[in-house]
C-alpha cells in the first residue's frame, strides 16, 4: 500500500493555485491507486511554532533516553511530525514562493523533522562532523507555484530561487534525494501564459501519478 504525507504551505485556501495543484496529482494517483492512504498535514493555514532554545537543548541532549519530562514534552510535536513523514512513502509538499523562498510554516515544519539521532546523525572525523542520512526508501513532490518567470533551471531568475533548491537540499540531508518539482510560473501576470503553465504542471502532475 501506498501511504503519501501531503503537506500544505500556502495560508490561502481556495485561492491558492500550489494547494489545488497537489490536488489535482492527489486525486489522480488515488484513482490509479485506491489502495492508497493519503495523511495531511496542514503548516500554511495553521503554523506550526518555531523551535526555541528549550527545543534545541532537548534535541541535541547528549542522552535522549535521560531526557526529563519537560524536554519530552519540548520535542511531543516534533515526534509527532517526524513520526508522520516516517510511516509515509512519498512526500507531497504543496507551496508557493515567497519572496524567493518558502513560507514560514514550511520552514518550521523542515526545523521539526530535521532532528539528530532521529532522521539524520554524524561522526566526527578529526574534529570534523561528517554528517549521513537516516531516512530510506522515501520519496518527494514538490508542487509549487511563483509569482513570476525564470525561476526553473536554466531560467534568468534561476539564482533567485531559494525555495524548491533549498527543499531538496533539506530532503536529501535527511535521506530524501529523490525528490521531483513541478512549478506553475507567472501567477502575478496572470492571463494566457500563467494559464499555460498551470495547464502544463497539471499534465505533469497527471502523468506522474499514473506512472508511480
Amino acid at each position: 500500500m501506498s501511504r503519501i504525507l501531503a503537506v500544505h504551505a500556502s495560508p490561502r485556501g481556495e485561492r491558492s493555485q500550489s494547494r489545488r495543484l497537489a490536488e489535482v496529482f492527489l486525486a489522480a494517483y488515488r484513482e490509479a491507486h485506491p489502495q492508497a492512504r493519503v495523511a495531511r498535514r496542514e503548516v500554511g493555514r495553521v503554523p506550526l511554532p518555531a523551535v526555541t532554545e528549550a527545543f534545541v537543548a532537548a534535541a541535541f541532549h547528549p542522552q535522549p533516553e535521560q531526557r526529563s519530562l519537560a524536554m519530552q514534552a519540548d520535542l511531543a510535536l516534533s515526534d509527532q511530525l517526524v513520526g508522520e513523514l516516517l510511516d509515509s512513502d512519498l512526500l507531497v509538499i504543496s507551496t508557493p514562493m515567497y519572496n524567493f523562498g518558502v513560507p514560514s510554516g514550511l520552514k518550521a515544519w523542515i526545523d521539526q523533522i530535521v532532528r539528530l539521532g532521529v532522521t539524520f546523525d554524524f561522526v566526527l572525523d578529526n574534529g570534523v562532523a561528517q554528517y549521513r542520512p537516516l531516512l530510506r526508501g522515501k520519496r518527494a513532490l514538490i508542487v509549487t507555484s511563483r509569482g513570476g518567470h525564470g525561476f526553473g533551471p536554466g531560467g534568468e531568475n534561476q539564482a533567485m530561487n531559494h525555495a524548491d533548491p533549498w527543499l531538496r537540499t533539506a530532503l536529501g540531508f535527511i535521506g530524501i534525494d529523490e525528490v521531483t518539482v513541478v512549478a506553475a510560473e507567472g501567477e502575478e501576470s496572470g492571463g494566457r501564459s500563467f494559464e499555460d503553465s498551470c495547464a502544463e504542471a497539471e499534465q505533469r502532475l497527471l502523468a506522474l501519478a499514473r506512472s508511480a
